[in-house]
């Protein structure tokens, strides 16, 4: 049975009690917080104003209102005649209530998500088109860590049928032998052999023959298909490590082929699947209809699909599946998710995630200069040369980190729904909303707390000037953005928050000399101030897949 994801902290604690205090009128509303527009607010609720001609309209808010009040989150909330409540936050009351910690955000209804992305084809190097869902399943993975449910993540490689054929073919023509066989071979083969099965009806005809003895479970083909994909799955494994991704699961289609004969023949026996010239077709009414399997017998994506949720049904158990998946593929997941509830194989949930494309800074394709697809690898070691010389003096490792973090929030910060163009120097840019900028900001914060050292006292009391307030506020509301992240399975809302939090500190740090501060509370507030926004920042960062650097 699926869980309605529901953060359990104190605003949606009041959220549900407010909504409760409405079904008393009858009436069945689902409060909602909003960021307020208004100078001098932080949240406005605006469930009221539908009733504002309603009979019971007064006693209606005058009840929510005590609700709030009583809640002490928000300072005493003003009646209004039209019904928008704009609220303040009680900085007083948050200080003792909030840590943005994880321990905040502890999750009563936690949900197993399988996070399917990567997709990488073996024998081929990641390129740029793969930098999208590795960022985004990985920045969702880890929010919904935080919040407490049970993730699992699988890179579901491409590691069977044609193209494993093509290398395979084309090995055996060039007498190539596996011994002396490394990635970087591999990675030049791969489209040389593409190339050939496109021009020569001999390499085509023997690629075909050798897919169906591999079908055919043919001993000595198959201990080749395993050594290339040992080179390729540890070259990958290499890459990944520079990028800072990892998977729980590394399995592929070859791990559900075995499922598939039976599958298919259950299916037809059910009578869910029917032949049609030869080939396999859902009995579902579908425009257009749902091709299982070709007429000479071989399966498609979506067959090998089907198969892995029996697999994954029985071997790993979930109560959802997010796909993250470029929106190309949208008729594919909307025809696979179709089909897993017709053929009655579970009712779970399954998601695409979909996305938008990476350009280049002209907003092309991004290309080699020899015109093929860019390799993420040279994406990486041109971002790294690019901040290595705005920063000559940083070591190796931090210009590595920073590098991630460019390739990473840049992604990020991007609705995942809408294209963008990956622009190098604006991307890089130490005053921009970027990577870089987030990082300078938690390094200046760590660098403060390191500086004022034995002269923070114990915090007695909030003593806080405009700068200070505005702040907090959006400090407070990191679950506000968490929330959203996480429902909508966009990170881009986080990415945003960051730099506010990020921007808004840089406002407090420069505001006032706080070395300089002589008033033990007002500088015991300014330190809580800074601890938050470090402990903010960071777990934000932790988020999105970016590890926080500590100098710059």
């Amino acid at each position: 049975m699926q869980k309605e994801q529901n953060l359990n902290n104190i605003f949606n604690n009041l959220t549900t009690s407010l909504s409760e205090g409405f079904k008393k009128f009858d009436l069945d509303e689902k409060i909602q917080l909003s960021m307020s527009k208004i100078a001098g607010y932080d949240l406005q609720i605006n469930n009221l104003v539908k009733y504002n001609k309603s009979d019971f309209f007064d006693e209606l808010q005058e009840n929510v209102i005590e609700t709030i009040n009583s809640s002490n989150i928000f300072l005493p909330v003003e009646k209004n005649d039209m019904g928008f409540l704009n609220l303040s936050l009680n900085h007083i009351y948050l200080m003792k209530n909030i840590t943005n910690t994880q321990s905040d955000f502890e999750n009563e209804q936690s949900n197993k998500i399988i996070f399917d992305y990567g997709g990488p084809n073996i024998g081929k190097p990641l390129h740029v088109g793969h930098m999208r869902t590795l960022n985004i399943g990985r920045s969702l993975y880890n929010i919904h860590s935080f919040i407490g449910n049970e993730v699992v993540s699988d890179i579901h490689l491409g590691d069977w049928g044609m193209p494993i054929a093509q290398i395979i073919t084309y090995l055996e023509k060039e007498k190539i032998e596996l011994q002396s066989l490394d990635s970087s071979q591999l990675e030049v083969i791969y489209p040389k052999a593409s190339e050939e099965y496109k021009q020569n009806n001999e390499f085509k005809t023997r690629a075909q023959e050798i897919n169906k003895f591999l079908n055919n479970n043919d001993q000595e083909l198959l201990k080749m298909w395993e050594s290339i994909k040992d080179i390729s799955i540890q070259s990958l494994k290499e890459n990944f490590e520079i990028f800072g991704h990892s998977f729980d699961y590394w399995l592929g289609e070859s791990d559900v082929n075995n499922l598939i004969p039976k599958m298919i023949e259950e299916l037809l026996k059910d009578e869910k699947i029917i032949y049609d010239d030869g080939a396999l077709i859902s009995a579902e009414d579908t425009d257009p209809k749902i091709l299982i399997t070709k007429s000479d017998g071989s399966y498609l994506y979506i067959t090998s699909d089907l198969a892995t949720i029996l697999f994954r049904q029985k071997n790993i158990g979930y109560d959802k599946t997010f796909y993250i998946v470029d929106n190309r593929q949208s008729l594919h997941f909307e025809q696979l998710f179709s089909s897993i509830k017709y053929f009655e194989f579970n009712n779970l949930e399954h998601k695409h995630i979909s996305y938008g494309t990476l350009n280049d800074s002209d907003g092309n394709p991004f290309k080699t200069r020899e015109g093929g697809t860019k390799p993420l690898s040279e994406l990486f070691k041109e971002t790294f040369e690019y901040i290595e010389k705005i920063n000559d003096d940083l070591e190796e490792s931090i210009v590595s980190q920073l590098t991630n973090s460019v390739l990473t929030y840049s992604d990020l910060i991007t609705n995942r729904k809408t294209d963008y163009k990956f622009d190098l120097e604006k991307f890089t840019n130490v005053n921009g909303k970027t990577g870089i900028y987030v990082q300078y900001s938690q390094v200046r914060a760590k660098k403060l707390l390191e500086n004022i050292g034995t002269k923070h006292s114990e915090l007695n009391d909030l003593i806080l000037g405009d700068v200070d307030k505005e702040l907090l506020s959006k400090l407070y509301l990191f679950t506000y953005f968490l929330e959203q992240s996480a429902v909508l399975n966009e990170p881009h809302h986080l990415a945003n928050y960051l730099y506010e939090i990020s921007n808004l500190f840089n406002q407090f740090y420069e505001s006032e000399k706080i070395l300089n501060i002589s008033n033990s509370d007002r500088l015991s507030s300014k330190m809580y101030i800074t601890n938050l926004f470090l402990t903010t920042s960071q777990n934000v960062m932790w988020c999105l897949g970016i590890t926080p650097v500590n100098q710059m």
